[in-house]
């Protein structure tokens, strides 16, 4: 039986990055061998020195949406934070609404009187309600661009506060916590890993022969909240949306054929691989939920490499980075970036197993 405190381990609040670096690819790249046990502390634009000819990285496109909308209850007038999770229908969302257990079906929501309103129609899960939301006939997506904020993590938000800054989202944020090839809107956190690439060093790498596929899975909120022993011993996380279409399938069914490394960008990647496995472990175009959790004992069929950020202790994202790089090593490789003074978690360094 796996247990959360063996995926655990100690950061001081120091190291949570709570801004992205000046640049993207100038982010720190900590590169970890399997076989030998050796690391490499490298920047993130050497990246290619690592890559060979013929490599096939696999992104997430999926784009982040602007998902937190603040709104006054009406009537009353008390704030009250709208954080959207997915379009159930158009212009109806299960959202999280804090606080919760005050919002009653029914209640009206103000974001911006006469343009955007929601009214509470339902409820689901915990701190869950349905908002059916109102638009005077103006555009859904030109409102939410305006009126809804980036959906940082709650560390990043609480790191700044720490530091005194202002705990909220900034311009910057809105174009750096979104890849630069995202064009799918669905996410309501990003796909951390593929936060480093820029357009030249993308370029660069397709010059020395790596390719490229694109998968989509939609980050839901789940991402932040705890794991449970729960989610062990069922084999299942918090339901996310993915899609595959034929196209990126038979780049990646070339590439095992010819026996190139198939490598995903990002933990989100791996799942979206391993989900759209058939029982005989090939890759089938498809979309539809997951729930999947990969963990230790966990036989992957579609990643050779991987690359990753640092993630937080007893998190999914970190047993499924242990369940492939193998947990004494993977642990191992944590304590080094410690050491060395490595930035983590979503505007954090990078790390490569290869």
């Amino acid at each position: 039986m796996i247990r959360l405190e063996d995926f655990d381990y100690v950061l001081s609040p120091d190291r949570i990055a709570r801004h992205p670096a000046e640049r993207r690819d100038e982010s720190r790249l900590l590169v970890v061998e399997r076989a030998t046990g050796r690391f490499h502390h490298r920047r993130f634009r050497e990246i290619g020195d690592f890559l060979r000819a013929g490599d096939l990285l696999v992104l997430n496109d999926s784009r982040v949406i602007p998902a937190r909308l603040f709104a006054r209850r009406h009537p009353g007038g008390g704030r009250v934070e709208i954080f959207l999770i997915n379009e159930t229908e158009p212009l109806v969302w299960r959202a999280l609404v804090r606080p919760g257990k005050k919002i009653q079906k029914g209640e009206r929501l103000i974001v911006a009187p006469g343009q955007l309103e929601g009214l509470v129609v339902g409820y689901a899960g915990k701190g869950e309600r349905i908002v059916r939301f109102e638009t005077a006939g103006n555009d859904w997506n030109q409102l939410l661009a305006r009126y809804g904020h980036t959906p940082l993590p709650p560390y990043i938000l609480k790191a700044r506060k720490a530091a005194g800054e202002p705990p909220d989202d900034t311009t910057d944020d809105r174009e750096r916590y979104q890849t630069i090839y995202a064009t799918k809107p669905g996410s309501v956190a990003a796909p951390t890993a593929g936060l480093h690439f820029t357009e030249s060093l993308m370029a660069d790498l397709q010059r020395r022969g790596i390719e490229f596929a694109r998968v989509t899975l939609h980050v839901g909120p789940g991402t932040f909240q705890p794991l449970t022993e729960e989610h062990l011993r069922t084999e299942q996380l918090h339901e996310e949306f993915y899609s595959l279409d034929d196209g990126e399938v038979e780049k990646i069914h070339g590439a095992r054929r010819e026996e190139r490394r198939i490598i995903p960008v990002g933990t989100t990647s791996v799942r979206v691989l391993e989900s759209a496995c058939d029982t005989a472990g090939r890759l089938v175009a498809q979309s539809g939920p997951t729930r999947l959790l990969i963990a230790p004992g966990f036989r992957f069929r579609l990643a050779d490499a991987l690359l990753t950020n640092f993630h937080l202790p007893r998190s999914s994202l970190l047993i499924l980075v242990c369940a492939f790089g193998g947990r004494e090593a993977i642990l191992r490789a944590y304590q080094e970036a410690i050491r060395q003074g490595y930035r983590f978690y979503s505007y954090g360094d990078a790390m490569l197993i290869l």
